[in-house]
């Protein structure tokens, strides 16, 4: 590749992993994919390991288009470092402690100059945030779990612990997931209340009843990671009047009201016009059941926030805080968003 790239902008969650090379002036040079990032299941190389296939790709692909042909050069500008500054942004970099050890793990591989590595709400906040804003709001990550973060201008941030329950944390894919196949297996044997839930989600896996889908989960014929196949019927059974399955969305639109509030009043946002940025594959589905929810509760407890949904990348996130850490034209901003399909801005 002829000259360094300005950004290597990295997001990992827990079922895929995005890398991006992102030259000076905003074009994406080179794309790559891998999987999941899990390091306190994988070991922290291990699953560095996988970013870096992620990182292989998009070196290969930038290297490509720029005609660049034979082996690769792992002396000059063509191998480590790749970019001026990587930027990374990790699912499971829950604690500044996890924040600082992943950090000096991805510095020990060479792929940039300076390296900094956030936890990936921080992604999609980025993201979400105006053309030619300061990173200045509040992030909420509803996908398979959740988080919420808040960062200003000036350096400080705002942010959850993000363990489960260890941590207070209730609901995302898996935890709405979990409730629902509680209240049905009650619903069945007769310990709670009715719900069309006893019937729906024993037949999304072809079962006849809680009991055989209890079973089948219990001996791996259906596997545990298939959980998170049963939110679209949980939304599906909330719209369609059940009660139960309301009651579980509502208290989901709830949390994520809570804990941007809570952010937004750590960084003295509340009376302040501001962005509330939601990202995250059950927020993403903008079922109206959550989301308008969740606006009407955020419009009486901080109604001067300006909501949104994200529904680019968080790879471009990566890539905008690369940029500011570069110092980049506003032209490079604007030629990288227009890469990403739903940036916005």
């Amino acid at each position: 590749m002829p000259g360094r790239p300005a950004v290597l902008a990295v997001d990992a969650g827990n079922t895929k992993t995005d890398a991006a090379l992102i030259g000076t002036d905003g074009t994406v040079l080179g794309t790559g994919r891998s999987g999941g990032f899990n390091p306190h299941r994988r070991g922290t190389e291990a699953a560095v390991d996988v970013l870096a296939e992620a990182v292989a790709q998009a070196v290969t692909a930038a290297r490509t288009a720029a005609g660049v042909r034979g082996p690769q050069d792992r002396s000059g500008t063509d191998g480590p470092p790749y970019a001026g500054h990587v930027s990374a942004c990790l699912a499971h970099a829950d604690l500044p402690v996890e924040e600082a050890a992943l950090e000096e793990a991805l510095r020990r591989r060479g792929w940039g100059v300076t390296t900094t590595v956030r936890n990936d709400t921080f992604a999609v906040l980025r993201a979400g945030l105006p053309q030619g804003a300061p990173p200045r709001g509040v992030g909420l990550v509803c996908g398979a779990g959740i988080n919420c973060a808040g960062m200003l201008p000036d350096g400080r941030t705002a942010r959850f612990a993000s363990l489960g329950a260890l941590s207070g944390d209730w609901g995302g894919g898996a935890g709405l997931a979990g409730e629902a196949l509680w209240f049905a297996a009650r619903a069945e044997d007769g310990r709670g209340e009715p719900t069309a839930l006893a019937e729906l989600l024993p037949a999304h896996f072809g079962r006849a009843s809680m009991a055989g889908l209890i079973e089948a989960l219990h001996l791996g014929e259906v596997p545990l990671a298939r959980k998170h196949e049963l939110v679209p019927v949980l939304f599906a059974a909330a719209a369609a009047g059940d009660r139960v399955a309301l009651s579980l969305v509502h208290r989901q639109a709830d949390e994520i009201v809570s804990m941007a509030v809570v952010a937004l009043g750590r960084l003295d946002l509340l009376d302040e016009e501001v962005p509330v940025v939601l990202g995250g594959s059950v927020v993403a589905a903008r079922h109206p059941q959550l989301n308008d929810r969740i606006a009407a509760g955020l419009a009486e407890r901080a109604p001067r926030a300006r909501l949104s949904v994200v529904t680019a990348p968080p790879v471009l996130g990566a890539a905008l805080l690369g940029l500011d850490s570069e110092g980049s034209p506003p032209a490079a901003y604007t030629r990288l968003r227009g890469h990403f399909p739903g940036a916005g801005g």
